[in-house]
């Protein structure tokens, strides 16, 4: 039952930012046999969520979701985003960074939102509201998922968001303030406490704003799990993978190890 893996295009453009990229989809193992509308997922750094050869490791999404459907949770799309290699933390990045320069993150959030969900939502069955809709990304690719669920929140209403690079800018945390959160929404926000001496800080600081935030709504959802043994890798965000997709798309309670 391990998810069908198709390949939208090696070369899709990004017209936002004139580059191309690998973009692909895990659909699930029946979906050529079923007429469901499936929710979705759109995820960052596409080389490291299913390729064993990774240089830094993957995450084994297409393991993790073969395990979930075992387990009768296979309503799920997912849209793996290849990152631009030298470019990816401009391209990941919203804001003016003093080491960085200018990021390119607001260009990327365009191409999400006017190009490739519209792509993605006339050619497979993917449910178009925006609760059945999600972004994740770990790292820098943590922080540009944050940052579209808080800007966009009318594409996106469910945010799985890892170790996010939250140094970059403090500016992540105005548009934390500033956000405002539906009923439906749901954040999933993942660190590890060995990672550096400054994540957990800056965690606790945005997990500050956020909770309350979610807490004066009725049906919206917010979990922020820690493992204190944590560091900043693929190894530990493959493991939080499935306990986030079951609390975000299929309801079912994780709790923190």
């Amino acid at each position: 039952m391990r998810p069908i893996i198709e390949v939208l295009e090696e070369d899709y453009e990004i017209p936002q930012l004139g580059v191309k990229r690998k973009i692909s989809a895990l659909l699930p193992a029946d979906y050529h046999q079923s007429d469901k509308m499936y929710p979705v997922l759109y995820l960052q750094d596409g080389q490291n969520l299913f390729n064993p050869h990774a240089p830094y490791g993957d995450w084994a999404i297409d393991k993790s979701l073969e395990g979930l459907a075992v387990q009768g949770m296979t309503d799920l799309i997912v849209i793996a985003i290849d990152h631009g290699d030298e470019e990816r933390i401009y391209e990941y990045s919203p804001y003016y960074n003093p080491l960085f320069g200018d990021g390119k993150g607001n260009q990327y959030v365009s191409f999400l939102t006017d190009t490739l969900v519209p792509y993605v939502n006339n050619h497979y069955r993917v449910s178009t509201r925006r609760h059945d809709t999600g972004i994740g990304g770990s790292s820098m690719g943590g922080l540009i998922s944050l940052y579209a669920g808080l800007t966009a929140p009318a594409t996106f209403g469910k945010l799985m968001v890892f170790s996010p690079s939250l140094w970059i800018s403090p500016m992540i945390y105005h548009h934390a303030d500033q956000c405002t959160l539906m009923d439906g929404d749901a954040l999933y926000l993942y660190a590890g406490g060995m990672e550096s001496k400054a994540h957990i800080p800056n965690i606790k600081r945005l997990d500050g704003i956020m909770a309350p935030k979610f807490d004066t709504l009725t049906f919206a959802r917010y979990k922020c799990s820690v493992y204190e043994q944590g560091q900043h890798g693929e190894y530990y965000w493959a493991y939080e993978f499935p306990k986030a997709i079951k609390w975000l798309y299929f309801n079912k309670e994780t709790h923190a190890v």
